[in-house]
C-alpha cells in the first residue's frame, strides 16, 4: 500500500484497491458524509470515502468530501495513533431459517420450559428439547438443515396438544411454554415474516384453564405461601420455633376463578395441604437452595409440585393491585381483614399467574378470607388413614369415603363435595341449614327426582363463566350457558312452590338471579344448525390430519401408505362456490356454515338479504350462460388459485371451444374444460365481498354475547353455586334412602353419642358379598371420655375407631349418617393414628412415622377434638412399647383432654390406667367352636380381652401348622 493514498477515490474503486488492507489495519481513517470516523468493519455507506495517511511531512492531513472539495486540517485536530477497532469473532454465531431462530429466542428467554412451537398444523420442538422431550411423547426425532449444520427437530398435528400437555405436565411435572403464530404486517417491497411466534402461557399443574384432561371432577388449585424471613433458614433442628411461626396462604382455581386466602400455623401447614389438596405450590426463591428448610420438606413430604418464584417487592397498597385481575375489586371494608401474611401470599399468587400467561386476561372472583376456626381439622395422615379421598392401599377413589357417597349428578357439584369432604364445618347455624334441606328432599321423593333430572341436564357454569373471563369460550358454551340459565329458572319454579316461607331451602333460592333474558339473546342469536356442522366439518378435518399424520409415521418407519376412505373425504373434494353452499348431483347444500342466525342483528339480516339476492342472480345467470352458451352441464365455481371460473364437461367441450374462442381456459381435462367469464367474475367478488361482511358481523354479534356473559359473571357464579349445593343435598337425600341413614343431632357440647354405627365403606363391601355388617354403639361424654378397647386382630377394632370418625365427618358436611341415633358435640379436629409406613425417602422408620403423628396429635389436639389411636408403639421392645402407649393416652386423658377411642394390645395399660375414672374399657372376642372352629364376634362388650387369639389370625393367613404348633408349644412355655 502507497504511503499516501490519492485524493478523489471512490468507496468502490478504494475498496477494490487495497480491500486486504483496509479490513485488517487501523491507521487509515475512513469518512462519510457527515464525516464521522467509521471504527470496526468497513461499510459502504456513502457514495464517496476517502482515505487518507499521515504523509511525510508531519502536522498535515488531507481529505476531501467529493471531487471538487477539499479540506486541511492540523494533525492535532484529529485523534492520533491508531483507531481501536471490534476484535472479529473468531466463531461466527450459527444462522438458522426464521422459524427455527424464533424458537430458539424463546428457549432462551424461558430457559426452564419446554418450548412447543405452533408451525401450521403442528406443534415443533427443536434443539435439546426434541431430543429430551421427543422420546417422553413417543415422537420420532430428526435432523433438519439449517445454516451450517443441522438441528434436531420433533412434532405432532396440533389436535394432539392435550394429550401432550398432560403427559408433559401431569405425569412429567414439566413446565411447557406455548409459542402460538401471531400475523405480522407486510412491510417493504418484499414483504416479511409472515407470522411472529410469541408465548402465549407457560402451563404447569396448577395453571391449567380448560384443557381436556382438567379433572371435571375436582378442583385444581395453585397455593402460594407466605412465611416470617426466619423460616427461609430454619430446619427441623428448631421445630418448636418454626411450628410457632405464622405463616400466610392464598390460593385459587383459574378453571373456576375460586380464589382464598388464610391466616395459619406452621403446624397446621399439613392439615391445610390436605384440605386445599394444591396441584402445585408457589414459595419465594428464598427456599431454593434451602432443601432442608420446614417449607420444603413439609411440601415434599405430601408431592406437591413445588415452583421457586421470586416474591414481588413491597407496595403501599398492594390489595388495590389484585383488582385487574378481579371480576370486582375488593370491598373497602373488607380490606382490613386480611393479614400481612396473606396479602404477601395473594399478591404473590397473582404475580405468578400473571407471569404464566402472558396472553391472557384473567378475572378471577373477589378473595374469600378462611378462618381455622370455622372448619373441622383433618390432617394429612387422618385424610389418608380415614381413606376420605382415596383408598390407603391402592391409592385410588373406588373404596374411598367419596366414592361410596358420592350421588351427585353435576361436575362442579360433585367438586364442591369434595371440598366439603375435605373441609368440614363447626358452624352449627349452617349444618342445620344443610339438613333441612336434605330433610325436605328425603320426605318428598317425587320432587327430589324431578329436581335431580332437571339437574342432569345442566352444564358446568362455573368454569364455562370462567373462559369467557378469560377471553375463551366459543359459540357452544354460549348456548350451554343459556340453556342451563333455563334449567336454573325451571328448578327455581319448581322448588318455590314447595318451600316454606323462612326455610333453609327458601333462603337458598332467594341467591338465584334469573337471567332469562340474557339466556333469550344468546338461543336467538345462535344458529344451532350451522354450530352443528361446524362441529362435523371440524371432526373431519381432524380426521384428514390424523390420516395424514398416520401416513407420514408409516412411511417414514418403511410401512404401506393406509388407503384414504373415499366415502370420508367425498363432501370435503367438492368444490366450493362463494355463496357457501356446496353444488351436488342430489342438489344444493349447506357448507362453510354460520353461527349466528339472520336475525342475530339488523346488520347481519340485511347482509343475509343481500346475500340471497346475490346467489338468486347465480342462479339466473347459470341459466343464462347456458342458454347463450348452449351448454347444459354449466355450473359456476370457485376455487383456491383459479378463482370464479366456468366449468363444462363432456359433449359441452368442443362446443364451447368452436363458438365462443374468446373464452380464457384456465385448465382442461379428457372430460371436463374450466373458462373464465367476466360476468361471473364481477358476481362472484360481490358474493365473496358480502361473505366476508358476514363473518364480519358475526364476530361483532359474538364479541357483544360474550361481553354480556362477562357483565353477568357475578350472579352466573352465584346461580352456579346454587345448583351445586342443591345437586349435594338432593345426593345426600338419595343416600339417606339407599343406606339407611339417620340424621345426626349436633350442639356445642361434649357428648358423643351413637347408637347402631355403621363404617359406610366397609358395610358397601359386605353387602357386595352378600353379607351383613355388625353395628357397634359408642357413647363418650361426661361419663367415660376415653375408650379403651382391646381384642384380638380381625375382630373390628380398626373399624371400629375409623367408622366413628367418619361419623363426625359427615354429620359436620351436613349428611345423614350410618347409625340409628346420632348425637355429637361439635367437633374441631380429628386425629387418626391408625397404621403406619416406613418413608425410607426421609430416612423414617416405621416406628418413627408413628411418634411424629402422635406428638403432632399431642400438641394440637383439644378438649373438642375427636380422636382414634390405634396400636401405639407396636413397632418397638413390647415393653418400651407399652409404656409409651399409656404415657400418651395419660397426656390424652389428663392434658389434651380430648374425646378418644385408644385401642392396643398391650393389656398392662388396661391395669395401669384403673385410677383413672372417665376411662371405658370394652373389647372384641373370637367364639371358638369344637372341632377347631372358630368366629369373630365384632360386638363390642364392656372389659379388657387380654388374648389377642393372634395364633388363630396366623393359621387364618395360612402360616404352615407345624410353624404353628411350634408357636403354641413355646406360648405354653413362657406362660408356665
Amino acid at each position: 500500500m502507497p504511503e499516501t493514498l490519492k485524493m478523489g477515490l471512490t468507496s468502490a474503486t478504494l475498496v477494490k484497491r487495497y480491500p486486504r488492507w483496509i479490513n485488517t489495519h487501523g491507521t487509515y481513517m475512513i469518512f462519510s458524509r457527515k464525516y464521522t470516523v467509521l471504527s470496526g468493519h468497513y461499510s459502504l455507506n456513502a457514495p464517496h470515502l476517502l482515505a487518507a495517511r499521515c504523509t511525510s511531512k508531519p502536522g498535515t492531513i488531507i481529505w476531501a468530501r467529493g471531487a471538487k472539495r477539499k479540506t486541511i486540517l492540523t494533525l492535532e485536530e484529529l485523534p492520533q495513533g491508531t483507531l481501536p477497532l471490534d476484535p472479529l469473532p473468531s466463531d461466527l454465531e450459527p444462522t438458522y431459517p426464521p422459524v427455527i431462530q424464533q424458537a430458539r429466542t424463546n428457549m432462551d428467554r424461558f430457559p426452564i420450559c419446554v418450548v412447543l412451537t405452533r408451525v401450521g398444523g403442528f406443534y415443533e420442538l427443536y434443539f435439546e428439547h426434541a431430543e429430551e422431550v421427543g422420546p417422553l411423547l413417543s415422537l420420532k426425532v430428526s435432523q433438519r438443515k439449517a445454516g451450517h449444520g443441522t438441528v434436531a427437530m420433533a412434532g405432532f398435528p396440533f389436535y394432539q396438544l392435550d394429550r401432550m400437555l398432560r403427559i408433559l405436565v401431569q405425569e412429567h411435572h414439566k413446565y411447557v411454554a406455548i409459542s402460538e403464530e401471531y400475523p405480522n404486517e407486510v412491510k417493504g417491497k418484499l414483504g416479511g415474516l409472515m407470522f411472529d411466534r410469541r408465548i402465549s402461557r407457560i402451563i404447569t399443574p396448577g395453571t391449567l384453564i380448560d384443557e381436556k384432561f382438567l379433572d371435571a371432577y375436582d378442583n385444581n388449585y395453585l397455593l402460594a405461601l407466605s412465611t416470617p424471613e426466619l423460616l427461609a433458614e430454619a430446619s427441623m433442628d428448631g421445630l418448636d420455633e418454626i411450628l410457632s411461626q405464622p405463616i400466610g396462604l392464598a390460593w385459587l382455581d383459574l378453571s373456576t376463578g375460586d380464589f382464598f386466602t388464610q391466616q395459619s400455623t406452621m403446624a397446621d401447614l399439613g392439615a391445610d395441604i390436605a384440605r386445599i389438596g394444591p396441584r402445585e405450590a408457589v414459595v419465594s426463591d428464598k427456599y431454593q437452595e434451602k432443601n432442608e428448610s420446614y417449607v420444603v420438606r413439609r411440601l415434599e413430604e405430601d408431592k406437591i409440585f413445588i415452583t421457586y418464584y421470586p416474591e414481588p417487592p413491597p407496595l403501599k397498597k398492594p390489595v388495590d393491585t389484585w383488582k385487574e385481575m378481579l371480576e370486582s375489586p375488593v370491598p373497602r371494608q373488607k380490606k382490613s381483614d386480611f393479614s400481612k401474611l396473606e396479602i404477601q401470599a395473594g399478591t404473590h399468587l397473582l404475580h405468578y399467574v400473571k407471569a404464566q400467561l402472558p396472553g391472557l386476561s384473567v378475572k378471577l372472583q373477589p378473595p374469600i378470607k378462611r378462618f381455622a376456626k370455622d372448619i373441622m381439622g383433618i390432617d394429612s395422615n387422618s385424610m389418608r388413614s380415614l381413606e376420605i379421598k382415596q383408598t390407603i392401599r391402592d391409592r385410588v377413589s373406588k373404596g374411598s369415603l367419596m366414592h361410596t357417597i358420592k350421588r351427585t349428578v353435576t361436575k362442579s357439584g360433585t367438586r364442591l363435595l369434595s371440598s366439603w369432604l375435605s373441609s368440614p364445618i363447626t358452624c352449627l347455624t349452617t349444618i342445620e341449614d344443610r339438613l333441612d334441606i336434605v330433610e325436605f328432599f328425603y320426605h318428598n321423593g317425587a320432587l327430589r327426582d324431578d329436581i335431580i333430572a332437571l339437574l342432569q341436564r345442566t352444564h358446568d357454569s362455573q368454569r364455562l363463566a370462567q373462559r369467557f373471563s378469560i377471553g375463551r369460550g366459543s359459540a357452544d358454551d354460549l348456548l350451554s350457558l343459556a340453556r342451563t340459565i333455563e334449567l336454573t329458572r325451571s328448578i327455581q319454579t319448581r322448588l318455590s312452590s314447595e318451600a316454606a316461607d323462612g326455610s333453609s331451602l327458601q333462603r337458598l333460592l332467594s341467591r338465584l338471579r334469573i337471567l332469562i333474558k340474557l339466556a333469550k339473546t344468546i338461543i336467538s342469536s345462535i344458529d344451532e344448525e350451522g354450530l352443528i356442522l361446524q362441529q362435523k366439518i371440524e371432526e373431519s378435518e381432524t380426521a384428514k390430519l390424523a390420516a395424514m399424520a398416520e401416513a407420514a409415521v408409516n412411511i417414514g418407519n418403511g410401512l404401506a401408505e393406509p388407503a384414504v376412505n373415499a366415502k370420508q373425504t367425498a363432501w370435503e373434494r367438492k368444490e366450493m362456490d362463494t355463496s357457501g353452499y356446496y353444488e351436488g348431483k342430489s342438489g344444493i347444500f349447506r357448507a362453510d356454515p354460520w353461527l349466528m342466525s339472520r336475525s342475530a342483528s339488523p346488520t347481519l339480516t340485511k347482509l343475509h338479504t343481500k346475500l340471497d339476492t346475490l346467489f338468486k342472480k347465480k342462479q339466473e345467470l347459470t341459466g343464462e350462460l347456458r342458454e347463450e352458451l348452449g351448454v347444459t352441464s354449466l355450473t359456476l365455481k370457485w376455487a383456491s388459485g383459479q378463482g370464479h371460473f366456468c366449468h363444462v364437461k363432456g359433449k359441452d367441450m368442443k362446443a364451447t371451444s368452436m363458438k365462443f374462442p374468446e373464452l380464457v381456459s384456465i385448465g382442461s381435462s379428457k372430460t371436463t374444460k374450466s373458462f373464465q367469464h367476466p360476468a361471473w367474475t364481477e358476481l362472484g367478488l360481490k358474493i365473496e365481498q358480502t361473505r366476508l361482511q358476514v363473518r364480519t358481523e358475526e364476530q361483532v354479534v359474538f364479541r357483544k354475547l360474550r361481553n354480556e356473559v362477562i357483565n353477568s359473571l357475578v350472579a352466573l357464579r352465584h346461580n352456579g353455586a346454587v345448583l351445586d349445593e342443591l345437586d349435594i343435598a338432593t345426593s345426600f337425600a338419595t343416600l339417606a334412602h339407599e343406606k339407611n341413614l339417620t340424621r345426626p343431632i349436633l350442639n356445642e357440647g361434649s357428648r358423643y353419642k351413637i347408637i347402631g354405627g355403621r363404617h359406610p365403606m366397609v358395610e358397601d363391601g359386605l353387602w357386595e358379598q352378600g353379607r351383613t355388617f355388625i353395628p357397634n354403639d359408642c357413647i363418650i361424654g361426661a361419663l367415660e371420655r376415653l375408650w379403651l378397647i382391646t381384642g384380638p386382630n380381625m375382630a373390628g377394632k380398626s373399624t371400629f375407631l375409623r367408622q366413628n370418625a367418619l361419623i363426625s365427618i359427615l354429620a359436620q358436611v351436613g349428611c345423614f349418617v350410618p347409625a340409628d341415633h346420632a348425637e355429637i358435640g361439635l367437633v374441631d379436629q380429628v386425629f387418626s393414628r391408625v397404621g403406619s409406613a416406613d418413608n425410607l425417602f426421609r430416612d423414617q422408620s416405621t416406628f418413627m412415622v408413628e411418634m411424629l403423628e402422635t406428638a403432632n396429635i399431642l400438641r394440637k389436639a383439644t378438649s373438642k377434638s375427636f380422636v382414634i389411636i390405634d396400636e401405639l408403639g407396636r413397632g418397638t421392645a413390647p415393653m418400651e412399647g407399652s409404656a409409651i402407649a399409656f404415657a400418651c393416652l395419660t397426656h390424652l386423658y389428663k392434658v389434651n383432654k380430648s374425646r378418644t377411642l385408644f385401642a392396643t394390645h398391650f393389656h398392662d395399660v388396661a391395669d395401669w390406667t384403673l385410677p383413672y375414672k372417665k376411662v371405658g374399657y370394652y373389647c372384641t372376642d373370637v367364639k371358638e367352636h369344637e372341632g377347631g372352629g372358630f368366629t369373630f364376634v365384632h360386638k363390642l362388650r364392656k372389659g379388657v380381652n387380654s388374648n389377642s387369639h393372634a395364633l388363630i389370625v396366623a393359621r387364618l393367613a395360612g402360616i404352615p401348622e407345624k410353624t404353628i404348633e411350634m408357636a403354641e408349644e413355646h406360648l405354653r412355655r413362657t406362660q408356665g
